[in-house]
């Protein structure tokens, strides 16, 4: 008969957030919905509820897996303190958005983008 380890793991510290925090977090950051993530993860969107929640603990594979689909280093996804400040893209919202404004004749694009300058002016002034 086997026994348990009588050995006691210290608690992580996560940074004040958890796995499932920094995943939804990380998730949210690169644009997807959970519906387009689990799809180019390959799973269900219950799964990556139950992941973003902590209803289920992720595996190694599911670490690549997410690093992969999320375009970070697993140091980024796994470590608490470990920040991307490298090369900042924009979301996947911003990205498409940019695409569809690309599309527009260059005169509409050149009145979205005054718009845009105009507000991001106002913005900052607040």
């Amino acid at each position: 008969m086997s026994k348990r380890p009588t050995v006691q793991k210290p608690p992580l510290d996560f940074g004040g957030e958890s796995l499932g925090e920094r995943l939804a977090r990380l998730r949210k950051q690169s644009g997807f919905t959970q519906v387009e993530f689990a799809k180019k993860v390959g799973i269900t969107q219950v799964l990556v509820s139950a992941y973003e929640t902590d209803r289920h603990l992720f595996s190694a594979e599911m670490a690549v897996r997410f690093a992969m689909a999320l375009s970070v280093s697993l140091d980024e996804l796994l470590h608490p303190k470990v920040r991307k400040t490298a090369s900042k893209q924009p979301s996947l919202k911003v990205q498409r958005r940019i695409e569809q404004i690309e599309t527009l004749p260059l005169y509409e694009q050149r009145a979205l983008l005054t718009t845009i300058d105009k507000f991001l002016a106002a913005a900052q002034s607040n």
